[in-house]
């Protein structure tokens, strides 16, 4: 349950109790009128489970519309699609009806210890009243209504905690969603992580290796044809050089793709500067994470969420400009990278299905908005502390 009494006003949450005495009455009746006409064929095997529908079918409008209250006069938000077992809705209504109804005698106390106030100021104001008297009556009426106060705050944190038991997830319950999730997250990382070996095993075999060898087979040429032809072995030397210039750009571009070394020394901001300086179209980079340092596994993912984005926006999304915002608000980084490219993108796809594993990894979420004709927009968010 999220939200809670703070969202509403004082005077709403006062009808709120009101109408909670009215409903715990309206249950009681309930569970009276049920067992006396339903009690008879609860036992019996046939009848039993017409007559359980019939019960819980009663029940569960009850508990709606007490769901419906703590929503409206208390600012509580619910689990939209939860369905609630039907003990624990017999369990919660039977435990309504104890708070609500001590609640209306505790409200009822109040009244009477206001009516008994009134009488009090018109006894001094006649002078039927004596000072020690009134002393008397004034510490007695205020530890009164102390108590009286305090239960009434005690029962309604009660009815508040009662809501959160029966239309939420219990604490072994999300428990057991939490330890379900960690066991995916860890799977799809593990993954995701196998992937990126296998890529890199391809660039390295597809493109780093076969220019080693051209580079080698220069080499040999130009060798073997020194004495012969010296023009010619310059002009191979040549060749070869540029060839292992361009072999040094690659295993640069491989090795930020597996780890970039400026994200250790300079910070995110700079390493998305690299990223933009060798990206393939235009990309403008708006960093706005402020100074504090942010953790390193949050710094990591944003790289990563930006460089693929980025690599796929260039590759495959015919896009002529990127843009990437970067924003660090409380705990939360935002990511937000946008293309103006025919869009189309498909969220399952296994660059995209990396990315959110690796960025489930952190609790965080990854949103992907992209629709045909575009544009593209990627949007993650990573919790900070």
């Amino acid at each position: 349950m999220r939200g809670g009494e703070g969202e509403a006003t004082a005077g709403r949450r006062f009808v709120g109790v009101l109408l909670g005495c009215l409903t715990a009455l309206l249950g009681g009746l309930f569970f009276l009128v049920a067992g006396a006409v339903l009690g008879p064929f609860l036992p019996g095997p046939r009848t039993r489970p017409r007559a359980r529908r019939v019960l819980m079918a009663g029940a569960r409008r009850l508990v709606a519309l007490e769901r419906g209250r703590r929503s409206f006069f208390f600012g509580d938000r619910f689990p939209g699609p939860y369905e609630v077992p039907d003990r624990r809705v017999l369990r919660y209504l039977a435990a309504r009806v104890g708070t609500g109804l001590v609640s209306g005698i505790v409200l009822g106390l109040l009244v009477f210890g206001e009516v008994l106030a009134v009488l009090l100021v018109r006894g001094l104001v006649r002078g039927s009243l004596g000072w020690t008297e009134l002393l008397g009556q004034l510490l007695l009426g205020g530890v009164l209504l102390f108590l009286d106060v305090q239960g009434l705050y005690a029962l309604s944190a009660l009815d508040a905690r009662l809501a959160r038991a029966c239309f939420g997830p219990s604490e072994r319950e999300l428990l057991r969603r939490r330890i379900d999730e960690l066991a995916l997250s860890r799977a799809a990382v593990v993954q995701a992580v196998d992937t990126e070996r296998r890529r890199i095993e391809r660039d390295l075999h597809d493109g780093v290796q076969q220019r080693l060898v051209a580079l080698a087979m220069l080499l040999g040429r130009a060798r073997r044809g020194r004495e012969r032809d010296p023009e010619q072995a310059d002009a191979l030397l040549r060749q070869a050089h540029r060839e292992a210039q361009d072999v040094l750009a690659e295993l640069r571009d491989v090795a930020w793709r597996v780890y970039p070394a400026a994200l250790d020394s300079l910070g995110l901001e700079e390493a998305l500067g690299g990223v933009a300086q060798r990206c393939a179209i235009p990309l403008r980079v708006l960093f706005e994470a402020g100074d504090a340092p942010l953790p390193r596994p949050v710094e990591t993912a944003a790289y990563f969420v930006v460089s693929e984005a980025v690599t796929n926006a260039a590759k495959h999304s015919s896009a002529s400009a990127v843009s990437v915002r970067v924003a660090r608000v409380g705990p939360l980084l935002t990511v937000r990278v946008e293309d103006d490219g025919r869009g189309g993108a498909d969220p399952a796809g296994s660059g995209l299905t990396g990315l959110r594993s690796r960025v489930a990894a952190l609790d965080g979420t990854l949103r992907v908005e992209s629709p045909l004709g575009g544009p593209t927009t990627l949007v993650a968010e990573l919790p900070c502390a």
